[in-house]
């Protein structure tokens, strides 16, 4: 152990962390969930912290020599080598307070490393009046948490889901000549083709890649320049448009600086909204993947439309039993995701006066969403969509033994004709075509043609 010391006095600290006395206190006051904040958004809040101070650089407020330290250990936090000095809990001050001071304490001590100064010392960079200059929690953990999660949505989730629209389209390319029957309220409707049916889940793929868009639009803003309570009270008016550039550079996505830094401090609205749009992604997938899971049912007692790839034994007792499980996951994944959502909405509500201290539970949930549904995705992608196959004889069984397809009798013998054309096969177990002409309604080449499943995919 070696002591370090911060304004409430001196702390024992390990010896082989970079953190110091602050951070110490925050691991003993809260041993709650295990779980520290995100590695995204410990990586971001590394990076807000380089370009604060290649900001304060440019504008006379930090030498150069001070500036390249910070710049070279925030860059370490950026590319992921030192998360193991990041151990605070998730359920922590609602600032995320003491995760801010564990990043200063943690780049003043890796500067001190650098320059060849013993751990602790403060020389040559001082975790406050260097590493936190021009800043405060306040307008730094937003800023972090906007910038990671626009990375998150950019990099990890829009790319995944793309992907799954792609194979999804593909899949429906390969199904267009297979004619089945539809189903609305889960009973049989008119017929379309699987290529038809795969077309609307390619489209939903597309429109939750666009709504990842969308949300990272959304978080273009940052609150940085703020400082305690949106004044921006200790620092220079330039420095928050100069940090946005910096990070805008860094990222290759578009930051600008708060119209309003008192709303972009007190209030989470963006991140509930971006909540929301991950809440519809979830929900697009879960409609998916159980479409996907209802058609491939059986192989002989359900649907048994699609023949999903094999990849695991599916019982522990019925040999030969395969289940759906890509579907099952992705599935969980949505439940997951629409709860960890609705708490970030939540979270969002839980503003008070000039601050929401709800932020580092926001981090983990945002976080966490775009994981889960990022992973969820590209295995349910390549190891479902991808090895998707059709039945086209059970297909074309289940049209013909249809009752719906007396839909298209409506324009020449009238809707309650055809009513009960189709009451009466049912009841007798005979079909359409018998009764229309046994009825003498229509001539039978009329009804081949009227009745033919290929007809009915489209308008007309």
């Amino acid at each position: 152990m070696r002591a370090e010391r911060d304004s409430m006095g001196e702390m024992s600290v390990p010896d082989d962390v970079l953190y110091g006395a602050s951070t110490q206190r925050a691991v003993l006051n809260f041993p709650i969930s295990g779980r520290p904040l995100p590695e995204p958004f410990i990586r971001s809040l590394g990076l807000v912290k380089l370009a604060c101070a290649r900001a304060n650089e440019e504008l006379g407020l930090l030498p150069a020599a001070r500036s390249g330290l910070i710049q070279a250990a925030a860059r370490e936090i950026v590319d992921g080598r030192l998360n193991r000095h990041f151990p605070i809990d998730v359920f922590q001050t609602g600032s995320a307070t003491s995760t801010n001071v564990n990043a200063n304490e943690v780049i003043a001590n890796r500067a001190s490393q650098l320059a060849g100064e013993p751990l602790g010392s403060q020389r040559p960079v001082h975790p406050n009046d260097d590493v936190n200059l021009g800043q405060s929690s306040n307008d730094v953990i937003p800023t972090a948490l906007h910038v990671s999660v626009a990375v998150a949505l950019h990099a990890r989730l829009a790319p995944a889901l793309r992907r799954l629209a792609a194979e999804l389209s593909g899949r429906a390319e390969a199904f267009s000549a297979v004619v089945k029957i539809g189903r609305t309220h889960l009973m049989d409707a008119t017929p379309l083709t699987l290529g038809q049916e795969f077309s609307g889940y390619a489209a939903q793929a597309a429109k939750a890649a666009d709504r990842a868009d969308r949300a990272v639009a959304r978080l273009r803003e940052l609150a940085i320049g703020g400082t305690a309570v949106g004044t921006g009270l200790n620092t220079s008016p330039e420095f928050a448009a100069r940090v946005c550039r910096i990070l805008s550079a860094e990222t290759g996505l578009e930051f600008v600086e708060a119209a309003n830094h008192f709303e972009a401090q007190a209030a989470r609205d963006d991140l509930v909204e971006v909540a929301g749009a991950l809440a519809a992604i979830a929900a697009a997938l879960t409609k998916i993947a159980n479409d996907v899971r209802l058609l491939g049912s059986g192989p002989r007692a359900g649907l048994g439309e699609l023949r999903l790839p094999a990849t695991q034994p599916g019982s522990s007792i019925m040999p030969g039993k395969v289940n759906p499980v890509m579907s099952e996951m992705l599935v969980q994944v949505g439940l997951a995701v629409q709860g960890l959502t609705q708490t970030a909405v939540l979270c969002g509500r839980e503003g008070h006066l000039e601050l929401n201290a709800t932020l580092p539970l926001l981090a983990h949930c945002l976080h966490e969403a775009i994981h889960l549904l990022a992973n969820g995705v590209t295995v349910f992608t390549t190891r479902c969509v991808a090895g998707l196959e059709a039945d086209g004889a059970r297909c074309r069984e289940l049209v013909e033994r249809s009752l719906m397809l007396v839909t298209a009798l409506n324009p020449l013998i009238g809707y309650d004709a055809a009513a009960a054309v189709a009451k009466e096969a049912f009841a007798s177990g005979r079909t359409l075509r018998e009764v229309v002409l046994e009825r003498k309604l229509l001539d039978a080449a009329t009804l081949d043609r009227v009745l033919d499943p290929g007809r009915m995919t489209g308008p007309g």
